[in-house]
Order: C-alpha cells, then structure tokens, then sequence
C-alpha cells in the first residue's frame, strides 16, 4: 500500500515488488479535475489501483476574520497519474468520479517530461508538502507574511514546539509583542 501523506497518499509502494522493466512503459500523466475534487478523484483513482500524487503546499485562509494554514493542492484542479498506455486501462480515468479529462495529444493522453513530477516527490517532505518553511533563530529579523501585519518585520523572541512564536515590533513608536504561528514567518533579507 502507500504512505499516508494529510489526507492523500503517496505513490504506491506496489512497485518495489515487481522487477523494473516492467516499469519502462510506466510515465506520469497530468489528470484535470472537478474544482476543489483533487481528493475525490484522487481517491477514486487509488482505488482503481492507479499511482497517483497530489503535491501539496501550505496555504493562508481567511475566514470570519481568523486566518489559518490548510494543505492546499500546489496546482489547484490538477493531479499526476502514473500509467503503462499499452497494459492499463487509461479511458477508465475518464470515467473516474472527481475526474474532468486527461491532458491530451491527439487521441492518447499526453505524457510530463522525465523527471518533472520525480523533481517534485523529491521536493516534497513525508507529509507531501513541497516547500518547508524556512530555519528561524530566535533574536533574527523576522518578516510576517500573512493577517493585518503582512509585510512588517520584527525580532523573533519565542518560537515553541507547536509552532507559536512571539515577535516583537515597534508598532506606532513602541514595542509591541505580537503573537503568530510559525508558517506566518520567513527571514527578513
């Protein structure tokens, strides 16, 4: 089976135990999906034994005036799925509940250039998010990415273990302590 990765999981783990030429016919293939279907068709497609990914990314969301970090897929609409066009039956993929089409050349699904999604598995961490955020040093200038402050810098003074952090920033002429979560802060260069 494959690695568990948020809500979605990695490529299957299937392969490890069959020899690699029959691997030679396999390529990745770009899936559109439904909006906001990703996991659906994900699912489903995991289902029907495909190997598929999601890439995944943090992303900011405002709601009722709370901003909060969700996964979000990192190509909104769009998934990978791994194929063999000669062995597999790749039409059922058209058919797949979530799915809108297959990107295609012609008549036959349109293959990612080598390397392209193996750069982003490579990329992405053991919970499938590509792009970690970076090392934070308590006693650096700190720039706030996200809420009402965005944009200003500050001293980072805490950081705990769940992802809190305190900064301190000079706010109409005093020093002001404002708390965050740790995905809302990068370096300031």
């Amino acid at each position: 089976m494959g690695t568990k990765v948020g809500n979605l999981h990695s490529v299957s783990a299937q392969a490890s135990s069959l020899p690699p030429a029959c691997f030679e016919a396999q390529r990745w293939f770009v899936v559109c999906a439904r909006p906001h279907c990703e996991k659906r068709a994900y699912a489903h497609l995991k289902n029907q034994g495909f190997s598929c990914f999601v890439p995944l990314h943090l992303k900011t969301v405002r709601h009722s005036r709370q901003f909060r970090s969700v996964q979000a897929p990192l190509f909104p609409r769009y998934l990978f799925v791994k194929l063999d066009l000669e062995r597999d039956r790749w039409r059922s993929v058209l058919g797949t509940q979530g799915v809108s089409a297959l990107i295609m050349e012609g008549e036959r699904p349109k293959p990612v250039r080598p390397g392209v999604v193996e750069t982003l598995l490579a990329a992405a961490d053991a919970a499938g998010l590509i792009g970690r955020p970076p090392e934070l040093r308590i006693g650096a200038a700190v720039r706030l990415q996200t809420g009402p402050l965005a944009g200003l810098v500050g001293e980072l003074l805490t950081l705990d273990e769940n992802g809190r952090v305190s900064v301190l920033m000079s706010l109409l002429g005093s020093p002001t302590i404002v708390r965050s979560t740790r995905l809302g802060l990068v370096p300031a260069a």
